[in-house]
């Protein structure tokens, strides 16, 4: 069979299957191989070229089919997909922070390592800022070991109503935890996701009502709880909790560069148990390394807010539910405690929430 009279059984072919803008560049060799280019649109099904090949193997005297297949617009440059395949859908945009102005400033409490007193600064920040007549949230974000509750004294279950969570009251300071609602022996086995639901529900889904501080006690290290929060609601800053020592410094280093890679600037550092005051003598003593938290607030730039010293029976009315600033306000605990409330007032008095940077970087 001549060469043109192949080409044209090919065309015939072709012909029910594409039409001329879909195929172009048709040869027909005097060996009978057979090539031509298929331009692929978006509307065309990804069978198009397969159907093309086979209906002209199926035509006598082809010896070869050799299909090239471009995109529309990409003319005479090779698709490196196949065409049976759609592209793999772009990974979804992280979420976009709300900002929540009833919520008041939002400051996350945070250190890098467990057994700091974190919560314990925390629950004592939000009595001493209830104390001083302001409207305060505290929300217990630590799922694995939600401390706030026993700290608080308040262990009955929350109410729903309307739809929306009813906060607990302790204090005069508004309470949400996960040890409100799951018994006290369940382990809390759960990946991210779950994770970023329950705080995005501790968030949106409770009645905080108005507010002029919300606190968020937040577990150690730098995992799916502090990046939920930062892709949730944008927050004022963070406090960072250590004590004295190089290894809980060096933790809460880690802590702080987090907040500061996806853009929620420091507020300041709390140096929990900095010193011991006997109860009798009143002689100060340096129980840890001294100038643990003055270091890493030179290294991060940022101020130390305060010092709160190891008191005896501090622990006792934690578990008793007694902030200490609430039963012993005068004692030095009490008092570092209390100062610590009124320099947070001051050098968050001007601040605006934070965008956090919250896209994977480059």
């Amino acid at each position: 069979m001549s060469t043109p009279s192949l080409k044209a059984l090919v065309e015939q072919a072709l012909g029910p299957i594409a039409e001329p803008r879909h195929v172009r560049d048709l040869v027909v060799g005097d060996d009978g191989a057979v090539s031509f280019t298929f331009i692929l649109t978006r509307d065309d099904p990804g069978s198009l070229p397969r159907q093309a090949r086979k209906a002209v193997e199926a035509v006598g005297g082809v010896s070869a089919v050799k299909v090239t297949v471009v995109e529309s617009g990409d003319e005479g440059r090779p698709s490196a997909r196949s065409p049976a395949r759609p592209s793999p859908a772009a990974p979804p945009a992280p979420p976009t922070p709300d900002e929540m102005p009833a919520l008041g400033k939002v400051l996350a409490i945070s250190s890098g390592k467990g057994g700091v007193g974190k919560s314990t600064v925390s629950a004592n920040l939000a009595a001493a800022l209830a104390r001083d007549g302001y409207r305060v949230g505290l929300m217990d974000a630590d799922i694995y070991g939600p401390n706030i509750p026993r700290m608080f004294g308040r262990n009955e279950k929350p109410e729903v109503q309307g739809g929306k969570i009813q906060p607990l009251e302790g204090h005069g300071v508004k309470l949400m935890s996960l040890g409100f609602i799951v018994e006290r022996d369940a382990p809390a086995i759960w990946r991210g996701p779950i994770i970023m639901k329950i705080i995005t529900q501790f968030l949106r889904d409770v009645a905080w009502g108005e507010l002029d501080y919300f606190l968020v006690d937040l577990p150690p290290g730098t995992g799916d709880a502090q990046l939920s929060l930062t892709q949730i609601v944008r927050l004022h800053g963070a406090l960072i909790v250590t004590t004295p020592q190089e290894m809980a410094v060096g933790d809460s280093l880690r802590g702080a560069k987090m907040f500061e890679r996806v853009g929620v600037g420091i507020i300041g550092i709390v140096e929990n148990m900095s010193y011991f005051v006997c109860p009798h003598c009143h002689e100060r003593s340096e129980v840890f390394l001294a100038g643990g938290g003055s270091r890493l607030a030179a290294e991060l730039g940022v101020p130390l807010l305060g010092q709160v010293p190891l008191q005896a029976g501090m622990p006792d009315l934690a578990d008793r539910g007694e902030p200490i600033v609430v039963s012993q306000p005068e004692s030095p605990a009490g008092v570092a405690l209390r100062e610590l409330a009124r320099t947070v007032v001051t050098r968050t008095a001007g601040l605006a929430p934070a965008l956090p940077i919250t896209a994977a970087p480059r």
